[in-house]
This record gives C-alpha cells, structure tokens and sequence, in this order.
C-alpha cells in the first residue's frame, strides 16, 4: 500500500470512529497525537521520492484537517445535544400555579420590645444599651447591693469568675451612663439577661428587660407616675389606671411595686387578674442617694427616677399567653398567630 493509499484509510478509520464513538480525546490522540498514526506517516516521508514530497506532504495535511474538522463537528454536536437536554429538564410551565414563598415575620417578644421603645423614644427617651457579660461591681456594688447582701440571691444568676457574670438585670447599663454622662439624663436600656432560675410557666433562665432612668434636677415621684402612667395607656389602652404598691429595691428609695388596672375585665375582677382587678407590671422607685453618688453625682442637686419591667412579662399580657416556655419553644403553629 503506497503513502496515499495508508493516508486515505487513516482518514476513513477515523471518521468510522467518531460515528461510532464519543470519546473524542483518544480518538484524536490515536490519529494525530505523538504516537499517531498520522504522526507515523509523516516520519516515513524519507521514503518518498523528492520530487512527490510536496505532494504528499499536501494529502497529509489535507488529512489532518479533515479529521481535527471532524473531531470540532462532533465536539460541537455532543454540546448541542447536551444543552437541549438541560433546556428540556430545565422546563418551567409557565401556565403552572407558583408557589407561594414562606415570609417570616419579627418574634413577638422583639414586636413588644419595638412598641416599647416606640412609646419610650416618644416621650424623650434615648435607647443606650450594654454588655451581658459584665463585672460584678456594675451589676451588683454600684446598685447599693454589696457582696452577700441577702436581696442578692432573687437575682442569683452565671458565674464566669467571682466578678465576671452574665447580667441579671440591664441596670449596669443605668450606672455605666451615669458614669460618663453629665445629667440631664433619660434614657431606656432594653435587652437580654440571665437568672439562675428553672424554667417554667413563669420563669426562664434567659429573657428581656427594659429599665428606664431619668436624672435631672427637681425630679419626682409625680414625674415617674406621669411616665407610667402615659406607658400604661399605651399598652393596655387609654382607660388603664396605675397603682403604687410599697415595696423595697437596694437602688431605689422610696420604691414602689407598679399595678396596671385589668385589661381584661376593667378591674372588676376576672380569671387573668386573678379576682383582684390588678396585674402586677413593674418595679419602680427614686434613685438612690448611694447609688447616684457612686456614679460621681452630686445628690443634693440631683434627683432621679428609675424602673424596669420584664419584656415577656408584657407580651404575655398583651397577646394573652399563659406559659412563658412558648417563646422560646420554635414552634411555628404558635408564632403564626403573632
């Protein structure tokens, strides 16, 4: 078999593989790589008269253009192929009713902390907030409460080390501005804290505050009744009265436990207010002299009221909830409602 004849039946064993095989790469490797077949040819070309070289180096190159073009024309059938395949998974019947997309929506305990401070922020009060990992002295000592001091141990709450704890009260925050800031002061302090207390329908061990602080000069007990009063309404609507029960807080002095009329039934006696007409809402009071004075104010000029509710405690009432524990339980057929 002379050159052209082996030239001619390279080209045809290679268009008969590429009709019947679709590994394109060793097919291209077997005919014109190093080791090809076609390669192999050109290597005999000392065995062709001078004169047919030209001629024979031309067949050759006709050859190999013949099969790469062959080898594209395949490469590019194989992605035709493949791309029709995906289009026709990848189908969408536009005349098919879509799904509708899930949109969650804010936790009803961070809807009462946002109305909360909405009714706060519009009566002057500016939002300062604070660490929950906090040393003792800013959550305990400067609140008038010194190491073993029996009221300590409603607020028992996790230890890192004997002065690092988890806060029990946003309070720390209240001392930590009047530290850096000159009166006058108004502000509210809302976020998490812990308590060493088991969890049950009314008790958890993690939940929300809300504390606010006033300190100016000339302040009173009547101001802090006009602020509540004013909260109170808001919330549980404009027919709520307050009360103010004695009570005792280290940090505050006088100190009041702070009643809202029921919302249910008026104050005349019902299942929520437990007959007494009564819900009890928050704790309250005058700043402390000792307190103050521990945060570089004079008390003698100034005066200055505070108090704190718990966040849960407001959203039970408010959406009519009688377990705490269904807060935090990730239950979606409860948060729906909300």
């Amino acid at each position: 078999m002379d050159i052209k004849e082996q030239l001619e039946q390279i080209k045809k064993n290679a268009l008969d593989m590429l009709n019947s095989d679709s590994d394109l790469e060793s097919i291209r490797v077997k005919f014109l790589g190093k080791k090809g077949e076609l390669t192999a040819v050109l290597r005999s070309m000392g065995q062709v008269s001078p004169e047919d070289r030209p001629l024979v180096g031309k067949h050759v190159n006709e050859v190999r253009e013949a099969i790469e073009q062959a080898i594209e024309n395949k490469k590019s059938s194989f992605m035709e192929k493949a791309m029709q395949a995906k289009l026709k998974a990848e189908t969408i019947d536009v005349t098919e009713p879509g799904k509708k997309p899930e949109i969650g929506h804010r936790h009803p305990i961070a809807q009462t902390e946002e109305m909360l401070v909405d009714i706060f922020v519009g009566m002057g009060f500016s939002v300062v907030e604070g660490p929950e990992i906090e040393y003792d002295y800013y959550n305990f000592e400067a609140l008038n409460l010194p190491k073993n001091h029996p009221a300590r141990d409603t607020q028992d709450t996790f230890y890192i080390t004997d002065n690092i704890l988890l806060r029990s009260q946003t309070s720390p925050v209240q001392v930590r501005t009047m530290e850096n800031t000159k009166p006058p002061i108004r502000i509210i302090s809302p976020g998490r804290v812990y308590r060493a207390d088991p969890a049950d329908a009314t008790h958890s061990p993690i939940f929300h505050q809300m504390e606010g602080l006033v300190v100016d000069k000339g302040i009173t007990m009547g101001d802090l009744k006009g602020v509540l009063e004013l909260f109170a309404k808001k919330v549980f609507g404009e027919n709520t009265k307050i009360r103010f029960r004695p009570h005792h807080f280290p940090f505050t002095e006088p100190s009041a436990e702070v009643d809202v009329s029921c919302w249910e039934c008026g104050g005349k006696g019902c299942r929520v207010c437990k007959g007494e007409g009564w819900v009890e809402i928050l704790g309250a009071g005058m700043v402390h002299p000792f307190v103050l004075r521990n945060c570089g104010i004079d008390p003698d000029v100034y005066s200055g009221f505070a108090f704190g509710m718990g966040i849960e405690r407001i959203a039970l009432s408010r959406f009519g909830i009688d377990d705490l524990r269904l807060f935090y339980e990730n239950d979606e057929r409860f948060l729906k409602q909300f």
